[in-house]
């Protein structure tokens, strides 16, 4: 067996892809939906996104395993009209669900000018924000949610009421980066506590709650017990609620308590709901016209005055964006924990993890 690492590795992308492509393959997946989940979950990486990107992977081939996941299925349409679609998942590979029903939105919003897409009987899509950069890559401006499993308190209760419910959105640029924003409603995702507990990290007094509601830094006990906290106290448990309507209600998707959770029931689907928002810009206004005025925004922010001690103003995605840059020439820095997934997932599935690490090395 190989020993874990202790140190960050570099792996170029195109060896990260393709492992994530074995992968899926001896999975038994089919070969679309490989490339879409690929695509989604190595792009998280290359921003720097680690908690949503191919750490990911295991967990999912793990519900495939488990039958969360069904390897065959297909998302179908269920309704539709001019802009709007509501299609179900029935299991499938969630990435490559919430690909295809953002490009359906997509398409829809390209003829109409504005598009819903809400999808049901779906997982853990990962990196909320890759879906709504669809939009952005498209010049249309994207907004991506999805629900949760409970886990998160709300302003007067001591328990879980709310998932984490990612909230994201993009908007297209000139020259410019496009604006990409990316949040769990939960003071912190998940995955970064989970990350945290793995590490022996401390968690700050402002992530977590106790059985009592109160404030705690003990992050080993959840999620057995405690809730997490939500983000900015109430403007966050608004935000929260406002996902789960976008996601679940109107798309029929299991409301809060009804969806299982992942981590807890892997065995059991998770009928997690997206709710995806297309805007068609030129539908609007002269698409060059829009992307200038974008970018005399972004400048505008960015040059205003800096705090002591500050020497740049960043705009949301710009750090992702430049990180992405940097890592499709020089390769990705995985930090230990994403190492050590992979490593397992490569085990899981038979495969030699030393031919995804051969290139760089460990310990970079």
């Amino acid at each position: 067996m190989n020993t874990m690492p202790t140190t960050s590795t570099r792996v170029a992308a195109q060896d990260l892809t393709a492992f994530c492509l074995e992968v899926m393959r001896i999975s038994g997946l089919s070969e679309e939906d490989s490339v879409l989940s690929t695509e989604v979950l190595v792009t998280a990486d290359t921003w720097g996104t680690f908690t949503h990107g191919t750490r990911q992977l295991r967990g999912l081939m793990k519900d495939v395993r488990l039958g969360a996941v069904d390897p065959e299925a297909s998302p179908t349409v269920t309704g539709e009209g001019s802009s709007w679609a509501l299609v179900d998942a029935h299991a499938a590979m969630p990435p490559a669900s919430a690909y295809r029903a953002m490009q359906i939105a997509i398409e829809k919003a390209r003829e109409t000018g504005v598009a819903y897409v809400g999808v049901r009987n779906g997982g853990h899509f990962a990196a909320a924000g890759f879906y709504a950069y669809l939009a952005a890559r498209a010049d249309m401006i994207g907004v991506s949610t999805g629900n949760v499993d409970p886990g998160v308190t709300v302003t007067g209760s001591r328990g879980r009421v709310l998932g984490t419910n990612p909230l994201a959105y993009a908007v297209p640029a000139g020259v410019e980066y496009p604006l990409l924003f990316d949040i769990a409603t939960s003071a912190v995702a998940a995955t970064k506590l989970y990350a945290a507990v793995a590490e022996g990290r401390p968690i700050p007094d402002t992530w977590l709650v106790d059985e009592d509601g109160l404030p705690t830094t003990n992050g080993s006990i959840y999620p057995e017990l405690g809730a997490l906290m939500p983000m900015a106290g109430h403007k966050g448990y608004g935000l929260a609620l406002f996902v789960e309507v976008l996601s679940a209600v109107l798309s029929g998707a299991a409301i809060t308590k009804d969806v299982h959770s992942w981590v807890m029931h892997p065995d059991k689907p998770g009928n997690q709901g997206y709710g995806f928002l297309v805007i068609a810009v030129e539908q609007i206004m002269p698409l060059a016209i829009f992307k200038e005025r974008m970018d005399g925004l972004i400048r505008e922010i960015r040059s205003a005055p800096k705090a002591k001690g500050v020497d740049r103003i960043y705009l949301p995605g710009e750090i992702e964006q430049e990180k992405r840059d940097i890592a499709m020439i020089e390769g990705i820095v995985l930090p230990p924990d994403v190492v050590v997934s992979l490593r397992g997932l490569a085990e899981d599935v038979g495969l030699d993890a030393d031919t995804l690490f051969k290139s760089e090395g460990e310990g970079q």
